[in-house]
């Protein structure tokens, strides 16, 4: 007979950043939990798929109207100006926590390391480039981590940006973020900072 411990466990430690002894925390947790709790929890995780969706525009997962965007796609008074890339979805959320920006975004969707492992929405940049380029995107942010992941990614997407660079700016994320550190886990004042001191790249 299968052990749902051991399942769980194994289940637990696909989670990014999670090891095996921080995935059998989380198992006897809940097992210790009432059983009520775990059902809620159970029923969430179900319905996350059926209610989030990701936006066609943005591609970040997000709750979506009927024309398949999410709130700040949707949004008419964010500025069609600016679009910002970002790796994913939480970097997004960390930038609007600083709420000092006020454009539209991209999210990658990942990173290209240095050995050139991963991926990155490339396919899909592009076509949304063509879209926003008809509402008058003047500017493009680079707002990715100032690791050398991040710096090999910007590389790559400097390259798909090659043939706009004529009629879009592209910039990067000035002073403020430390070398190393990642967008997801910088404060707000910080990367409010970075982007009052973005450059040209």
């Amino acid at each position: 007979m299968s052990d749902r411990i051991d399942d769980l466990t194994r289940a637990f430690e696909r989670f990014p950043g999670i090891g095996p002894r921080q995935a059998r925390r989380f198992v006897y947790h809940l097992l210790s939990t009432p059983p009520g709790d775990r059902e809620r929890l159970a029923d969430l995780i179900i319905k996350l798929g059926n209610d989030v969706r990701q936006c066609t525009m943005c591609m970040r997962f997000s709750p979506i109207n009927a024309d398949r965007l999410c709130n700040y796609c949707a949004d008419p008074m964010r500025d069609d100006k600016l679009l910002m890339i970002v790796e994913k979805d939480q970097d997004l959320q960390a930038v609007e926590r600083a709420n000092a920006y006020k454009g539209r975004y991209f999210v990658l969707g990942g990173i290209i390391t240095l050995s050139g492992k991963g991926a990155i929405r490339e396919r899909d940049l592009i076509s949304v480039l063509e879209v926003r380029s008809k509402h008058g995107l003047e500017e493009i942010v680079l707002a990715l981590s100032a690791t050398n992941e991040g710096e090999h990614t910007a590389d790559r997407v400097r390259e798909l940006l090659q043939p706009l660079r004529g009629p879009l700016r592209i910039t990067q994320l000035g002073r403020g973020l430390a070398t190393g550190s990642e967008l997801e886990y910088s404060d707000p004042q910080t990367l409010s900072s970075a982007l009052q001191n973005r450059k040209e790249t």
